[in-house]
């Protein structure tokens, strides 16, 4: 890696540099994973691994004003103490007008899988083992295979609506008609903890050891796994809150109505906002640098905005052979996610890649 950062920043362009460093950043989390992955099956130890700054990269960062940190990677292996639960996240410490530069995307159909649930689907998550959650709106919860075989249903009752993963074996659900927040283990099959709010709890989303719930119409809050308020960030939606994604200090959510895709900080300050072409956005998400796909169910279509919200392009559409696209998840950690349409009728498996 010594050698590749000393290859990618002589005689170079402070853009080629950037994303040569970018390569090597994503090397830091593949090794990080592997390394983790090893340590998982031996008992007794952890390990971390950390990049320091050393003096040779002053240079570079004197040349590259934003790059943060970069340096020699240690590995110290300790006494594990206890369960540690990771999320790993790849993203730039750069912005760069190459990561909103999204013509080149695509999204390719890996497979599509008939489900027949039948019901309309409220929610859609991928597990950690690549098993799929699909909701059915105030139904029942079930669970997919990655090749959309029912293996069984949750026994959660209650008209549940969205669901987010806490960690490998918790995961979360809102129940709007109760104002309830449950935490569901779906190792034992109980619930854990039930979190009652003051309103309608509808969308979810879950970062950072918190939640981001959407309440009715007018707020999204931001509470940590007691239930207790960090952050309050009042909106004006025309539709409920039924769809959002919170990650690092942002917020994006739909406006079904209001046919936008808003994106927010937490103090609830608007980054931007997006309309063009857009007749009734549902589910969305985002990618590994942190661009939004949004299912827009009206056209038929799933679309990609970057991240500062100035671009768009479509990535599937009618024409695809797919119709009422409403609800869809992407796996940070691998380069796959899935969709689903509104009726439960099928189950596509999908990948990114740049043309």
């Amino acid at each position: 890696m010594q050698v590749d950062l000393h290859a990618g920043t002589i005689r170079r362009s402070k853009l080629q540099s950037f994303l040569w460093i970018h390569i090597i950043e994503q090397k830091v989390h593949q090794y990080r994973q592997y390394v983790e992955d090893v340590e998982s099956n031996k008992k007794g130890s952890q390990v971390d691994i950390q990049i320091k700054r050393n003096g040779e990269t002053e240079k570079i960062l004197s040349e590259l004003k934003s790059l943060k940190n970069f340096g020699d990677v240690e590995v110290v292996k300790s006494d594990r103490t206890k369960r540690r639960v990771t999320h790993r996240y790849s993203t730039a410490q750069v912005k760069s007008r190459e990561q909103s530069n999204i013509h080149k995307m695509a999204m390719n159909i890996f497979t599509k899988t008939k489900i027949n649930i039948g019901k309309l689907i409220s929610d859609i998550i991928c597990l950690t083992n690549e098993r799929v959650l699909v909701v059915e709106e105030k139904g029942k919860v079930n669970l997919l295979s990655s090749d959309g075989r029912l293996q069984k249903q949750l026994p959660i009752s209650d008209k549940p609506f969205s669901v987010t993963q806490i960690d490998q074996d918790n995961i979360a659900i809102t129940f709007p008609d109760r104002n309830d927040i449950k935490i569901f283990n779906m190792e034992t099959e109980t619930v854990t903890k039930l979190i009652t709010l003051d309103k309608a709890c509808i969308g979810l989303s879950f970062f950072n050891n918190s939640l981001a719930v959407g309440l009715d119409k007018d707020e999204i809050r931001i509470i940590n796994l007691e239930g207790n308020k960090l952050k309050s960030i009042r909106v004006k939606n025309k539709s409920y809150l039924e769809y959002l994604v919170y990650c690092h200090t942002r917020v994006i959510y739909t406006d079904y109505e209001d046919k936008s895709v808003y994106c927010v900080d937490e103090s609830g300050v608007q980054i931007w906002k997006f309309a063009k072409d857009l007749l009734g956005p549902h589910g969305l998400c985002t990618d590994t640098y942190g661009n939004v796909i949004v299912a827009d169910w009206r056209s038929q279509r799933i679309i990609v905005i970057s991240k500062d919200g100035q671009y768009s392009k479509v990535l599937l559409s009618e024409e695809d052979g797919l119709q009422n696209q409403k609800c869809l998840w992407h796996n940070h950690n691998e380069p796959y996610g899935f969709f689903c349409d509104s009726s439960g009728r099928y189950l596509v498996k999908f990948k990114f890649s740049n043309k």
